[in-house]
């Protein structure tokens, strides 16, 4: 069976900082046309930063779509001018989210978000051999962070609290857990 769907209109709806929002008449296998809204966003990182004192480093943050504070790895998006390298986005974001370097950064695997609705990719990464920075870049403005360094039951802990409540930072926990 041929599952591709064709792009018959796309209507832009919104540009914002973050995302952008379109609207597709797409062409169903069927024959049959059908309204797909569809969320693009730049795409962003992760990073899995395990000290040497083997801890995970969280952010603490107030998520607004929440409505609370979660716990979640370094992250951020890729910047207009690193579209071509999202390894120069996460080292930049562990900078200035964790104020840590990495010796080493390697790619995990990237992922899609939320693929029913939106474009967003993520680069996981796992970073090794950490040292504090020598220089820290600047935060971003409108972010109140938190740097936490949490064990692996303690991590454990925090996703059973809702804590850690979203999808990259439960893959990271998760690929720590399969390291020990």
């Amino acid at each position: 069976m041929d599952f591709e769907e064709k792009v018959t209109n796309v209507e832009h709806l919104f540009d914002g900082k973050v995302i952008d929002l379109d609207r597709e008449t797409v062409t169903l296998p069927n024959g049959k046309e059908a309204l797909r809204e569809i969320v693009r966003h730049h795409g962003a990182v992760g990073v899995i930063a395990i000290t040497p004192q083997d801890k995970m480093v969280f952010i603490k943050q107030w998520r607004s779509p929440l409505g609370q504070v979660t716990l979640e790895i370094p992250a951020g998006k890729i910047e207009p001018n690193e579209q071509n390298s999202p390894l120069e986005t996460a080292t930049r974001e562990l900078n200035e989210e964790a104020r840590y370097m990495a010796e080493n950064l390697e790619l995990v695997m990237p992922f899609y978000t939320s693929p029913g609705f939106a474009d967003e990719k993520i680069y996981l990464y796992h970073a090794s051999g950490l040292s504090p920075v020598t220089t820290e870049l600047p935060q971003d403005e409108d972010e109140f962070l938190e740097k936490v360094e949490l064990t692996l039951p303690e991590a454990l802990k925090a996703m059973q609290e809702g804590l850690i409540c979203d999808s990259k930072t439960i893959m990271a926990v998760m690929f720590w857990q399969l390291m020990n």
